[in-house]
């Protein structure tokens, strides 16, 4: 597993979890999913859980979060499932 705490928020990926490059962001008392795009983006899993327990202010800082600190995350993917 590898996890990195930003700004009160929690982003954790587990090993052998699977593509795409995605995070479990925990914000207040629920969960963001994040996917890490090959395009350098930090955006919204495509998924119908992608949001639990959240507000939208919490989903947005949540992004921006992923945004600014993208290669730090991408890092920690890589170290914990190995580069793609």
């Amino acid at each position: 597993m590898g996890s990195k705490q930003i700004g009160g928020v929690l982003f954790v990926t587990k090993a052998g979890d699977h593509d795409p490059r995605h995070f479990h962001a925990f914000v207040g008392d629920g969960e963001v999913i994040i996917e890490l795009t090959s395009e350098r983006q930090a955006i919204l899993a495509d998924r119908n859980d992608a949001v639990r327990g959240t507000t939208a202010a919490e989903v947005r800082k949540t992004l921006r979060l992923a945004a600014e600190h993208f290669d730090d995350l991408a890092k920690i993917w890589e170290k914990t499932h190995g580069e793609n």
